[in-house]
């Protein structure tokens, strides 16, 4: 839009200023209103679009200091811009004005050149603003849409184990994350569990996010990495973890552009042997309690997928195998939970973590997130963590057999 097509209001109580004003800005191209005192000023301002006020000070009644603190009380500088007009030359004038919040000031008498320049110069930066402002509102709602897409592959509802029950949590820091989480139906008893955090923030962490959750989704789908063939029967077998993740490594090598890597636990959950085979790739480690012992924390199985060269690391990941009790609980969670500080800066930490979710035993395991994350605003003193929290909980009923 072209800045002579704005609408500026001239705010001054002596006619000659006011004519003089309006008719040169007009032969400029720009739609002038005028207004004799402040409480008209205040009116128009109320109930008009403006993109500019010229401004006197000096005015019986309501002076032009007490229109500014009027108008910046609903309209910020780079809404609607104020340039002063004053017949003082005293500096102390112009600094209360812009201090109060003015954008720039003119002198009288008017120099016309210069009047004009720095009208030209205040609607220029509002039009800038303005458009920006409209472009962050376009990528707010891209943004949102985009987020709306992500939560799709995020569980529909509680999933549902013969002979246990899962329960998460899935909190993203910023509109996009770069977590995500699921829970597999697979074969039989086996249940595919996964959590994984993609380096980074924003669009580039949430569009691999995406494509992994993707590629690590319900196996019906063609693109699922959860089955292998090599069966007799030519039927596809549940591909073990650490052949996903060694495909996972295949798919996605070290990018020195982008230097995007990621970490992840993928496990599988075979509830008649109640044994659960997992890879970790670099993550935070698996939180394993049992009634009576102390939580035991199993970490990685081989470093982050895409972190490292090839030759500086070949992507090995070797399978832990976890038997599980009656009553055991498993939680796999994003180091979002860890790493959450205090107020002096120190993390909460795995153990303590861990003693959190073991206190908490006597809770349903749906409760017992919650009490982890209550405890975690706590310690953040109601700030709560500054990264994406991921949490995946399994429990194995007490009278599975």
């Amino acid at each position: 839009m072209d800045d002579s097509s704005a609408r500026i209001l001239v705010v001054d109580d002596n006619e000659m200023n006011r004519d003089m004003l309006s008719r040169r800005l007009a032969r400029r191209g720009y739609e002038v209103d005028a207004a004799e005192d402040g409480a008209r000023a205040l009116e128009r301002i109320g109930s008009e679009g403006y993109d500019l006020i010229l401004l006197d000070i000096m005015m019986p009644g309501m002076d032009g200091y007490e229109v500014l603190a009027r108008v910046r009380e609903s309209h910020g500088p780079g809404d609607l811009p104020v340039i002063m007009a004053t017949a003082r030359t005293e500096s102390e004038d112009v600094v209360r004005a812009l201090k109060m919040g003015a954008n720039d000031y003119v002198t009288k008498p008017f120099d016309f050149p210069v009047v004009l320049a720095r009208v030209r110069t205040q609607v220029s930066l509002k039009r800038s603003q303005d458009a920006l402002a409209r472009a962050h509102g376009r990528m707010k709602k891209d943004l949102e849409a985009a987020a709306a897409i992500q939560r799709t592959l995020l569980p529909a509802e509680t999933p549902t184990l013969k002979g246990g029950r899962c329960a998460w949590r899935y909190i993203p820091c910023d509109e996009l994350a770069g977590d995500t989480l699921n829970v597999i139906p697979l074969a039989g008893a086996s249940t595919g569990l996964f959590v994984l955090d993609v380096s980074g923030h924003g669009v580039p962490a949430a569009l691999l996010s995406v494509a992994l959750s993707r590629l690590l989704s319900d196996p019906s789908t063609g693109s699922s990495l959860l089955w292998a063939g090599g069966t007799e029967s030519g039927q596809p077998r549940i591909a073990a973890p650490a052949e996903v993740a060694a495909e996972l490594s295949r798919r996605f090598p070290y990018d020195e552009e982008s230097h995007q890597y990621f970490t992840m636990v993928y496990g599988v959950l075979d509830m008649d042997s109640r044994l659960f085979s997992f890879v970790s790739a670099g993550h935070t480690p698996v939180i394993h309690i049992s009634r009576g012992a102390p939580p035991a924390f199993h970490g990685s199985t081989g470093p982050p997928i895409a972190l490292l060269p090839p030759m500086v690391a070949p992507a090995r990941h070797t399978q832990t195998e976890l038997a599980l009790k009656p009553g055991d609980r498993l939680y796999l969670l994003s180091d979002g939970i860890p790493e959450a500080s205090g107020s002096d800066e120190e993390e909460l930490g795995m153990e303590r973590v861990g003693e959190i979710l073991g206190g908490a035993m006597n809770w349903s395991l749906d409760e017992s997130i919650a009490v982890l994350l209550e405890e975690v605003w706590e310690w953040t003193a109601g700030a709560g963590p500054v990264d994406d929290v991921s949490i995946l909980a399994v429990e194995i009923d007490w009278k599975a057999r």
